[in-house]
């Protein structure tokens, strides 16, 4: 687990490297043809450079291991990020549609476009690629932080790809009010996207349940593991993510009169089998007699 977080924070670092080149790509773009829209895309990688920071600073913390004062491990912090992203994310279209209105009114002739669009297409494959990868790579780690910069990124790829097009239709048609409109519409859909990152990482940091799928396997694991070896049932099953780590509970009813010992070797088959379904899996399992009241949602063994 240590080597993995190490490997996920090299990889943050270098998304901030990889943000820096791209930003700097984009705005030689926007040099050369003086282009609102290749403005506001050299504008957002700004915002791609600070995400990239806060994601590497994110994994870094969560990589420390539980303390006195952190019991359960440091592993929100990267939801934080990802919360941060978000709201990143709609600032930067915010201020993208301001520079649409004001090239709406204005609109001006470009220089050099198709050396600009040459520029912008390099920097869109570097970030798609990269993004891609961010997504996928740190989907399979669970690392929330690298996910969200990655899912920033492509947003930022759909920025570069509407500013392009429309930069080729204005020229195709001379009509240079193509140009605002475009990154207008491209600005309305990273508002959309922002706003479901941050409503997922917020619903993550209120310890929010699994998926149902998940929790099926769960369920599945429990009655085959607990199954024919005494205990009657399990009820009270509540989970919750916290970065690449999921904490399973759980009341595992036992009849009155069973050993310690015999109870604690269902409660290992249990471990055993809820982690092989479920990676990073952290299981806390409460024995109880037969008898007991207040049970919800009650699994028959």
């Amino acid at each position: 687990m240590r080597d993995e977080r190490a490997a996920v924070t090299w990889v943050a670092a270098a998304s901030v490297v990889v943000a820096l080149v791209a930003m700097g790509i984009k705005y030689l773009a926007f040099v050369v043809t003086g282009s609102v829209a290749l403005y506001s895309d050299a504008l957002e990688g700004i915002v791609n450079v600070i995400t990239g920071l806060l994601a590497l600073l994110a994994v870094r913390i969560s990589a420390r291991p539980a303390d006195k004062r952190h019991p359960f491990g440091h592993h929100k912090a990267e939801y934080f990020s990802a919360v941060i992203e978000g709201l990143l994310i709609l600032v930067a279209a915010v201020l993208i549609l301001r520079e649409a209105s004001a090239a709406f009114q204005s609109p001006r002739s470009l220089t050099e476009p198709w050396l600009g669009l040459a520029i912008s297409g390099a920097a869109t494959a570097l970030n798609a690629g990269w993004a891609l990868f961010l997504i996928r790579w740190g989907g399979a780690r669970r690392s929330p932080a690298l996910v969200a910069d990655g899912r920033h990124i492509m947003t930022d790829v759909a920025t570069s790809v509407g500013v392009i097009v429309g930069l080729i239709m204005a020229q195709a048609t001379g009509w240079p009010l193509l140009d605002p409109l475009i990154a207008a519409a491209v600005a309305v859909n990273i508002l959309w996207t922002g706003w479901r990152m941050t409503r997922a990482s917020v619903s993550s940091l209120m310890d929010e349940s699994v998926s149902a799928a998940e929790l099926g396997r769960i369920r599945e694991a429990i009655t085959a593991s607990a199954s024919g070896f005494g205990a009657i049932e399990v009820h009270d099953l509540r989970t919750r993510n916290s970065g690449p780590v999921t904490f399973i509970e759980f009341h595992l009813v036992v009849p009155g009169d069973m050993t310690v010992a015999a109870s604690h070797r269902i409660c290992d088959r249990l471990e055993a089998a809820i982690g092989s379904t479920v990676e990073g899996a952290e299981v806390l399992i409460h024995v109880e007699p037969e008898g007991e009241g207040g049970r919800r949602g009650g699994i028959a063994l």
